[in-house]
């Protein structure tokens, strides 16, 4: 059907009558004017792919009328204009291509239709860890074990690229998804089939967001919406309320972007923004980097806005010239900015849009601070850590306690380490980590933490060799400016040597600590710390046996190396004495903003990452040497244990099943609040006591093959196991942490993975129960898998994470949530009850469902599919199915 708004079409420059846009301004609707900039972007995509069917006419009324429309629950279609998947996500989002190929054939369609229709880009960045450091050679080490770990999967990533069009592949070694998609893949404006337009992502990674700061909109989705995303389908999203977030003022000097967005990051968590944008406006937004507003946009699934937006401006156009884009595309799309009023001047605020609320920061306010122990909204001022720290030593079990008995807070556990000794206690750093998206790419705190090191050598300082130090940077691009400016050697130093480039530290692939160092921590049962500028701290993420996680600016943790634990108060201690007993303190090292300014203006220059990023794709030799195989369908190999035909499509028909009540399911797990979905399908170690190992050791592998979970995420069966088996796991049926349950007909305390089993056995159908926040965290498809395959038919919330609630819709797990006012308290749940959940034939978004418990009370509670498109998808058994049945009919 022809679009019902080819009128406002016209060609951008009248010499190329072949290259259009929809010019929004022919609405001439006063509306348009007011959207906040954000919105704009949905309202042209609409527009664009308005067939009235997919897209109606109505749809993009409803987007026009945003200022009345956003209270109303409205339901609106949108079509990114591309996918972005990392290879922990697309692994097995390709197995389940692969697997829905074999599907479709099987129900006698044709399996090549079943191939990515929307651009896909996958960048391999998850997989290497830091095995080894502080050697010259740490890099290539690292970057051997990858390859030998991991060449299933990369062959079979290699087999994707191949047997998928629209799917492109960055090899390993080329640095972090979302920097790449920073300084490389984001277009701004996409030129594409005859058409300019805005670029706009959905990513397998909840910091897609990151992308927001360049004016791309951009956010998390889980991977099973993403695939069905590559698959021609729109995202069905509630319209959103835009949050006006204004900056006035201007940054301290020894302020770093950092403490502005964990500043930033504590404020909207407070404001309470979850499943809204955010659109960061005001003078102060003029006086930041786009690496700044990156920086902040990144931590969007943080503070819990589903976007986290920054309007194209012309120090946005100024990073594409700067990053080495094609200058005549980067005037061509600042004119198709102007010529649908999507290019904004922020200190012009007459330009300033309607939003919902708005709510202000002066950037003068903020100082230099951490985020931890356990939580990146945990904001704490770098002058107040020692004594919160301390206080968290004694306080109650919880996100800022650790309960450890008043008499044992000042312990210290002696060890030897290469044959000198040395003193563990409660707040020693173990893990230095410069390692994530959040900071590596932002050349001002990668080259302020190089000044730092700099001084910090000079006035004789050095880290301690037992600790764990290492510098994943997010692109080659920042390996290069740290090298040219001289800065490199004396991070090498202090033991920052380059070890790889990806998410390593923050993902969980922090490698084995010396045995030494966790025999002292065992030992003393010591809260040892990790100091990362990362953006994710979640208990058991990071490292088991650091308890105490924070989240810093790289020079800060450098700082914190140096001083060896953060029982420091660096106003009034040193930290160091060097060699001639002189006392070091940080204010005699630390680099002011304009010394790192003046680096940055002379060092990182266009050239660079033209060099770096236009051999992107063929620089790695161990990649390019890979045989994959060429066939449209995938052979399996059932020796295999990284990549495993999923059984999610066993027994499919073309027939739709009528879902059903659930009746008598028993509770597998009674959660608190923030269970996040690294505790539900934990990323990282392989325990050698756990389901997952028990199946790997029967099938010949050693404790040293094992890998990591985020590794193994195209095996269901080890996937499986690893459900619910993070080590920090709090269940209520337990009194202690860990991945156990209570099997209630036997009365045993069982692994989780076990106790399912038995229940799956016995035909029994199970629920979860849970708080606040169920599901935050990285965007995780497995934490909705793992469960579908446990047999998880329900989980009853109190809240959930935007993107977990997707995916549960995603696999056909129902996400129930208690009506206002009421939780398992104020009900008198135990969980020890069995739960009848009534399924009524006519369903609706949003509609109360009645709960019956076998001790005759019965309840009610919200049916969280908030869409009609999820309502299909749930009838269908989840949106895997129902494309398969699309594609197969």
């Amino acid at each position: 059907m022809s679009n019902p708004f080819i009128q406002i079409v016209e060609p951008l420059d009248p010499k190329q009558p072949l290259k259009k846009f929809f010019n929004l301004n022919k609405l001439e609707d006063a509306r348009y004017a007011r959207l906040p900039f954000s919105i704009r972007i949905l309202l042209e995509a609409a527009i664009r792919n308005c067939d009235e069917f997919l897209v109606k006419k109505g749809d993009v009324e409803n987007i026009l009328n945003w200022k009345v429309m956003q209270h109303k629950n409205v339901e609106v279609p949108f079509k990114p204009a591309r996918v972005i998947l990392q290879d922990f996500t697309g692994v097995p989002a390709v197995v389940d291509f692969a697997a829905m190929r074999d599907a479709v054939k099987k129900l006698g369609g044709d399996p090549e239709k079943i191939n990515p229709i929307c651009p896909a880009d996958l960048v391999i960045d998850h997989s290497i860890q830091v095995d080894f450091n502080r050697q010259p050679d740490s890099l290539q080490k690292n970057q051997d074990l990858e390859f030998e770990r991991n060449k299933e999967r990369f062959e079979f990533l290699k087999w994707g690229s191949q047997a998928f069009k629209n799917l492109r592949i960055i090899p390993p070694g080329s640095g972090i998804i979302h920097q790449v998609n920073l300084e490389y893949l984001a277009r701004v404006v996409m030129d594409q089939d005859g058409y300019y337009y805005p670029d706009s992502v959905v990513g397998t990674d909840s910091h897609t967001t990151m992308i927001d700061g360049l004016g791309v909109l951009g956010w998390g989705v889980g991977g099973i919406e993403a695939e069905a995303v590559m698959l021609g389908q729109p995202i069905s999203m509630v319209l959103p309320e835009v949050v006006g977030y204004k900056l006035v003022g201007n940054p301290q000097p020894l302020v770093t972007s950092t403490d502005i967005v964990l500043t930033v990051t504590k404020h909207l968590r407070q404001v309470g923004v979850v499943g809204k944008f955010v659109e960061f406006f005001g003078p102060g937004v003029a006086q930041l980097s786009i690496a700044d507003r990156a920086t902040i946009a990144n931590m969007c699934p943080e503070y819990g806005a589903t976007a986290a937006y920054f309007p194209v401006d012309d120090i946005s156009i100024g990073y594409l010239i700067q990053t080495g884009r094609n200058k005549e595309k980067v005037m061509c799309t600042k004119r198709y900015l102007e010529a649908v009023g999507m290019l904004r001047d922020f200190k012009n605020s007459s330009q300033d849009p309607d939003f919902t609320q708005i709510v202000e920061l002066d950037l003068h306010t903020v100082v230099p601070c951490c985020s931890g122990p356990k939580r990146p909204q945990d904001k704490v001022a770098v002058s107040d850590m020692k004594k919160d720290f301390e206080t968290c030593l004694g306080a109650k079990q919880g996100f800022k306690g650790f309960q450890i008995a008043p008499e044992r807070h000042n312990s210290v556990v002696k060890f030897n380490f290469e044959g000198h000794d040395f003193e563990l206690a409660h707040g020693s750093v173990v893990i230095a980590a410069i390692t994530s998206c959040t900071n590596t790419s932002n050349p001002s705190v990668m080259l302020g933490a190089g000044l730092l090191a700099k001084k910090a050598v000079e006035a004789g300082l050095t880290v301690k060799p037992y600790i764990k130090t290492s510098l994943s940077p997010g692109s080659g691009v920042v390996t290069y400016y740290l090298r040219e400016s001289g800065v490199m050697h004396y991070l090498s130093q202090l033991g920052f040597d380059v070890v790889g480039y990806g998410c390593m530290t923050c993902i969980g692939n922090s490698g084995p600590l010396p045995e030494s160092v966790v025999e002292a921590i065992t030992q003393g049962d010591l809260v040892a710390v990790g100091v990362l500028s990362g953006n994710r701290n979640f208990e058991g993420r990071v490292h088991p046996n650091t308890r105490a996680n924070y989240l810093a600016s790289p020079p800060l943790v450098i700082a914190y190396a140096i001083a060896g634990t953060v029982r420091i108060d660096f106003e009034n201690e040193p930290l160091g004495i060097n060699a001639s007993g002189k006392k070091i303190f940080l204010k005699d090292i630390w680099p002011t903003r304009n010394e790192i300014q003046a680096v940055e203006h002379q060092f990182v220059i266009p050239g660079m990452f033209k060099e770096v990023y236009e051999k992107i794709e063929t620089v790695n030799k161990a990649w390019n040497a890979l045989d994959a195989p060429s066939d449209k369908l995938y052979t399996w190999n059932p020796k295999s244990t990284y990549i495993k035909s999923p059984p999610f499509f066993d027994g499919l028909t073309l027939a739709l099943q009528t879902p059903k009540t659930i009746e008598d399911a028993y509770v597998l797990l009674s959660f608190g609040d923030s269970v996040t979905t690294d505790h539900i399908s934990p990323a990282g170690n392989i325990a050698r006591n756990s389901p997952a190992a028990r199946y790997l050791t029967s099938r010949g592998l050693t404790p040293r093959e094992f890998n990591s979970y985020g590794s193994r995420r195209g095996n269901d069966a080890v996937m499986a196991r690893g459900t619910f088996a993070n080590i920090r796991l709090v269940n209520k049926f337990i009194d202690k942490q860990g991945p156990q349950t209570i099997h209630f007909p036997s009365g045993e305390i069982l692994d989780v993975f076990d106790a399912a089993e038995r229940y799956k056995q016995a035909g029994h159908p199970l629920i979860v129960l849970a708080g606040k926040e169920y599901g935050a965290g990285s965007s995780r498809d497995w934490a909705a898998k793992g469960p579908f395959l446990l047999g998880v038919k329900a989980v009853l919330a109190e809240s959930y994470e935007r993107i977990h609630r997707s995916n549960l819709v995603g696999m056909g797990v129902i996400p129930l949530q208690y009506l206002p006012g009421e939780d398992a308290g104020t009900l008198g749940l135990t969980g020890r009850e069995r739960y009848t959940i009534i399924i009524p034939e006519e369903l609706k978004p949003q509609m109360n469902v009645q709960i019956k418990l076998d001790t005759g009370k019965t309840f009610h509670a919200i049916m969280r599919f908030d869409t009609d498109v999820e309502l299909t998808y749930f009838h269908n058994g989840g949106i895997l199915n129902y494309m398969i049945r699309k594609m197969a009919s």
